[in-house]
């Protein structure tokens, strides 16, 4: 499994919305997600800066490149847009954060 962390930037105001739309995440889109090997995926918040952290572990063999491709995927993101900044596409702008340190 390897570790895989990034950074969302989630808009003013909207942490209670984003915090409800996860507690009530798609049971196809947690399929999807699983689908394509990953675990163990928790999202934070930094109240401060509004900037979401988003840890996961994925599978040697994972198919997180191909969720963009997934109507569920795609979903989602239209669905969340209004909360958070995202790209031309209607994805979320999310940024991968390297790894400086692990304990095991």
């Amino acid at each position: 499994m390897e570790r895989y962390a990034f950074k969302m930037f989630l808009n003013s105001g909207k942490r209670d919305e984003y915090k409800k739309r996860h507690d009530e995440i798609w049971p196809e889109l947690t399929h999807l997600l699983r689908e394509a090997g990953i675990r163990n995926y928790s999202i934070f918040l930094d109240e401060e800066t509004n900037i979401l952290f988003g840890y996961l572990e994925r599978s040697d063999m994972h198919g997180m490149d191909r969720l963009p491709e997934h109507t569920v995927m795609r979903r989602w993101w239209d669905y969340m847009k209004d909360l958070m900044q995202t790209d031309a596409t209607g994805a979320p702008i999310a940024i991968r954060i390297g790894e400086v340190f692990h304990l095991d």
